[in-house]
Formats: C-alpha cells, structure tokens, sequence
C-alpha cells in the first residue's frame, strides 16, 4: 500500500517537474518558483500520509468490528450455558425436595411411585443428555462449527431446558394437588360426626 502511495506521489512530482520548465517567463505564463514547487510536495507527501493513516483506521475498525462480533457470540454462549446449569440445578432440587416428598407420602398408592418415579427419571436424563451435547459442542472441534452457530445451537437447547423446568414444575404441582385431594378426602371420610 505503501509502495503505491510513493509511486503516485513520484509520479505526481515528475509531472510538475515537467510541466515547469525553469526559465518559463514568457508573458500569460504563470511563474513558479522553488517555495511554491517544496511547498505543493510538501502538501502531497502530507495528504498521501493522512490517506495511508485513514486507510489503517478503516482496517482498524474493520478488526474491531469482527473482534465485537466475535465476543458478543461468546457472551451469548456463556449466557445460554449458565442459563442450562441454573435449569439443571432447579430440577436436581425437585428430585432431591419435592419428588422425595411425593414419593414419601401416605396418599400415593404403591403402584404409582414406579410410574412417577419413571416420568421423573425421563425429565432428568433428558437433561443429561442436553449437558452431554452441550459439553461436546463446547470442546470439540470436530463438529466445525462457527461460534455464532454454537451460540444459536446453545440457545435452542437452553430453549429445550427451560421447557424440561416447566415440565417438571407442572408434574410436581399436579402430584401435590392430588396429595392435597386425596388427604382432604381422606379428612372427609374419617370425620367423627358429633350428634
């Protein structure tokens, strides 16, 4: 680029150099001397600077521009990533809280603790199975991924989390309300009538 900006600038000076024969004095003809002539190379040699200097600047924000780029995908990976881990710790808390609870009660007949227990279960490897995938989309280069398409490829499966917390909220709330029923009924039946 450099080479460039010179061999214009030389170019431009043998022209004038040219062009200004040194003893031209004739009358109608404009009479240069050698303060003019340093002055205008001068002036060039200042402009082809300030072109080069725009030229890198453009670079420059060209550079920054793909480095934001570039660090805005990896925020969006981080964010969708601890967005999972915090989804995956709220359903290790209800397995540990609420499903031990439901289990343990006296209003769910042996029978059903095998199914619910297996309606979990999927939930919970299904949420497995996500921080496997995401693990290997992380790590491995394998799959050739850019980073924008890792970070829309995390996003999907944050999705699919967020959907495997409301699952397990909606299952949870639907076992606790029939406890709820069955002990109110329980109550209702074995009530002492006072006549």
């Amino acid at each position: 680029m450099k080479s460039k900006i010179k061999t214009i600038l030389f170019g431009l000076i043998f022209t004038i150099a040219l062009l200004l024969p040194g003893g031209a004095t004739a009358q109608g003809m404009p009479t240069y001397d050698n303060t003019n002539f340093i002055s205008l190379v001068k002036q060039l040699v200042e402009s082809g600077k300030q072109t080069a200097q725009m030229i890198k600047s453009v670079q420059f924000l060209k550079d920054a521009k793909e480095a934001i780029e570039k660090v805005s995908s990896v925020v969006q990976q981080l964010r969708a990533v601890d967005k999972i881990a915090q989804n995956n710790q709220h359903l290790i808390n209800v397995m540990q809280n609420d499903l031990q609870d439901i289990l343990n009660s006296p209003y769910i007949k042996p029978e059903e603790v095998t199914r619910i227990a297996e309606s979990f279960d999927a939930i919970v490897q299904n949420s497995l199975d996500t921080v496997e995938f995401m693990s290997e989309i992380l790590s491995s280069d394998n799959l050739k991924m850019t980073d924008a398409e890792r970070a829309e490829v995390l996003k999907e499966k944050e999705l699919e989390s967020k959907e495997m917390v409301s699952n397990i909220k909606t299952k949870t709330k639907r076992y606790k309300d029939i406890i709820s029923f069955r002990k109110m009924q329980d109550k209702v039946n074995n009530r002492e009538t006072n006549y």
